[in-house]
């Protein structure tokens, strides 16, 4: 999908919306709102271009609003306690609440202190925007590109399942449909089974702009692998893996069961599966970024093992330790990128950090919302197989082009 307006055939601009079409960024969400705005106004200015007053679609997206954004607040009371407010009417509308449970850089004022608010915070406030809705739009969708407590997604002894409840809490208040990014396990949507739940993989975006940002990658085999960082991300590196047509290895996790470091176990070792890595740039991809820590030991696995340049996507890069040492691994030439998305916050200074590069997704983002405002099918979208393999063919006819050497 290289232009926006192009994206579109006749017979989809043509088709009649759901509703008006209402966007609400959450706090922590304005940055990606607005970008994802900006798409949304462009796709309606080229729909508007086309079509005449008699077509079901006219005024109907409100051919007159500056933009689809509403204004919602959450104030807080001395004592932390808050409550949803709305702006303007939502009556009759198909919302879209865009929200980041991660944006901890959003803070708010209790008994004096300044507190950074948690994912319970956040999830606490998506509830009141849709209770100030009070059942008004005709339709509310939920885009929460990192689940909330998605990371605890089972039960493996006497624990919570608070995945499972956030989502059946969010349907009993009438929530339609929730699209999330990666999810770490899409099973967890059989805690709703009669709500519409997608969770999307960044696939194409992340390859997109690793490769704008690296012009000398030689995609095919015996110069570049594909390895998984474990077993849980087995499937997202075959899918690389296949549409690539690269060899894939696997790293697996040897733990210590009996303790508990941070609330996980820590990683004893880790046993490397598959061909040599030996002189080959290395693509690793994982959901969640968190210290980091294990992606590094992985690097330095693969350095041991004469790796060429190695390569770290993840969806949600938290860096929740800090990016010393990753500063440090990429002066050490342990790591070469790390690829990122905007679906959640990123902290200004890696948004700068030499090794960082940053996966724009508002523009995916928009088709989805387009698309679900017009009750078409997701399936193009869920599936970037084709638009891959012309991207990858488009990478190296611009290398053969531009004349790149490839060693």
């Amino acid at each position: 999908m290289t232009d926006f307006t192009n994206s579109w055939n006749d017979d989809e601009i043509l088709t009649a919306p759901y509703a008006p079409l209402g966007l609400i960024a959450m706090p922590g969400c304005e940055e990606l709102g607005a970008s994802v705005n900006k798409w949304l106004m462009k796709w309606r200015e080229h729909q508007d271009a086309m079509e005449d007053t008699q077509t079901p679609l006219f005024g109907v997206l409100g051919a007159n609003r500056e933009n689809f954004l509403i204004d919602v607040q959450c104030p807080r009371f001395g004592t932390g306690e808050a409550k949803g407010m709305i702006r303007s009417s939502v009556r009759g509308y198909d919302i879209y609440i865009l929200a980041d449970v991660g944006a901890y850089n959003v803070t708010y004022k209790m008994y004096g202190s300044t507190v950074p608010m948690s994912p319970d915070d956040h999830y606490q406030d998506i509830k009141r925007i849709i209770a100030a809705i009070g059942g008004r739009a005709k339709r509310i969708n939920l885009i929460m590109p990192m689940l909330y407590e998605g990371r605890q997604h089972r039960r493996t002894s006497r624990e919570s399942l608070d995945c499972a409840i956030a989502l059946q809490e969010l349907e009993s208040m009438g929530v339609s449909n929730i699209i999330t990014f990666d999810a770490h396990d899409p099973r967890v949507q059989n805690a709703v089974p009669l709500t519409g739940f997608d969770s999307v993989k960044p696939t194409y975006q992340i390859l997109k702009a690793l490769l704008r940002n690296q012009n000398d990658l030689r995609l095919e085999r015996g110069h570049m692998m594909i390895v998984s960082p474990d077993e849980g991300a087995i499937d997202r590196n075959i899918f690389y893996s296949s549409v690539l047509g690269l060899d894939m290895g696997l790293f697996y996790k040897r733990r210590d069961y009996t303790t508990v470091v941070d609330g996980r176990n820590p990683i004893i070792a880790h046993e490397y599966l598959g061909d040599s890595v030996e002189g080959k740039d290395v693509f690793v991809s994982d959901d969640i970024l968190a210290s980091g820590e294990s992606i590094l030991d992985l690097a330095r696995e693969l350095k041991k093992r004469n790796a060429k340049r190695i390569y770290a996507a993840a969806t949600f890069a938290l860096f929740t330790n800090g990016l010393e040492d990753f500063n440090k691994a990429y002066e050490d030439g342990i790591i070469t990128r790390v690829i990122g998305t905007n679906l959640t916050y990123r902290k200004p200074e890696l948004k700068t950090a030499p090794w960082f590069v940053e996966a724009d997704m508002s523009k995916y983002v928009s088709f989805i919302i387009a698309s679900l405002n017009h009750d078409r099918s997701l399936s193009k979208l869920l599936n970037p197989y084709e638009r891959i393999r012309r991207l990858v063919s488009c990478y190296q006819d611009q290398q053969a082009a531009q004349g790149i050497r490839l060693v």
